[in-house]
């Protein structure tokens, strides 16, 4: 991890290195914390953060569905958020907001417990190496099914849902593999362990419907529209396991992933290796998050 100098802490830019909260703050013990993962890149105008107010909105969401209260409306946090970039010198990092139950009373009740934010900021590459958005990774389709949003609510990026995440990202790396993808409690494809998935098949993309009890990905919306603008056509259609073993092509998206295709899934080969589709939509991203398409409105100029 390539760390920044300073850390947002409920209004403060604190040392990175004393950026510390109590062992007993309430979002360790019982997962009650939301977040956001975004990148800032360089532009031809300079750094940028790429749809900072989407990530903001997505934030201030997940933080209503667990009744969190926070102290800063959308502009405080958008604001911060560019300052924590601009006092780092940062021309492209990775940036986590996260909103989380603080220290204060202990047991399962969050609601006494103030809410505390903090916001940081790194360098980052890409998620899964940089090969991998070349030649692909290799995934398993994870025995851990992904979590019902009966149980845990999948629209909400919070912490609780991870540790769901974070036993498929294991087993899929115990046994030689790069990712995990990870079927809904009705055998369906959902997400992987990070990150949204996309199959191609006759030329035609496919993503499972936020009824799969995914995560509204913001890199996945990006690509919905461009898809559209490249003349791409994409539609949300439930997807079953085996329908992923013969696809074209299959790739993941998010924020850190960006756009990275996947050329193995449980030891079978997906399509030729070529990604024609993805390798156009990788192209339109890029050029998105550079500056270099028409969406403007996608960018949030630090400097």
């Amino acid at each position: 991890m390539d760390k920044g100098k300073r850390i947002w802490i409920n209004g403060q830019l604190i040392d990175w290195d004393n950026a510390k909260i109590h062992v007993l703050t309430h979002a360790l013990h019982y997962g009650t914390a939301v977040f956001e993962g975004m990148r800032c890149y360089e532009t031809d105008r300079g750094p940028a953060i790429f749809r900072l107010h989407d990530h903001v909105r997505r934030l201030i969401n997940s933080a209503k569905i667990y009744l969190m209260d926070f102290r800063y409306n959308a502009d405080e946090i958008t604001q911060a958020i560019r300052s924590v970039v601009k006092v780092n010198g940062f021309r492209e990092c990775y940036i986590r907001p996260i909103a989380y139950c603080g220290y204060g009373e202990m047991g399962v009740n969050p609601l006494r417990n103030k809410v505390d934010m903090a916001i940081a900021c790194w360098g980052w590459g890409t998620y899964l190496g940089e090969d991998a958005l070349k030649n692909g990774v290799r995934c398993i389709v994870s025995s851990w099914r992904k979590t019902n949003s009966q149980s845990l609510p999948a629209q909400a990026k919070s912490s609780a849902n991870y540790a769901n995440s974070a036993l498929a990202k294991i087993e899929a790396l115990k046994l030689g593999c790069d990712e995990a993808i990870m079927l809904n409690e009705s055998g369906l494809v959902a997400e992987g362990t990070g990150e949204n998935i996309f199959q191609v098949k006759h030329g035609v993309l496919y993503t499972p419907p936020a009824s799969s009890g995914i995560l509204g990905g913001i890199t996945r919306d990006t690509v919905i529209q461009l898809a559209q603008e490249t003349g791409v056509d994409c539609r949300e259609s439930e997807i079953s396991r085996e329908e992923l073993y013969i696809s074209d092509e299959v790739f993941l998206t998010g924020t850190a992933a960006e756009l990275t295709p996947i050329r193995e899934l449980d030891g079978r080969k997906i399509g030729d290796g070529n990604y024609p589709v993805t390798r156009k939509l990788q192209a339109a991203y890029q050029d998105a998050v550079k500056g270099r398409s028409k969406h403007t409105e996608w960018l949030d100029h630090v400097i």
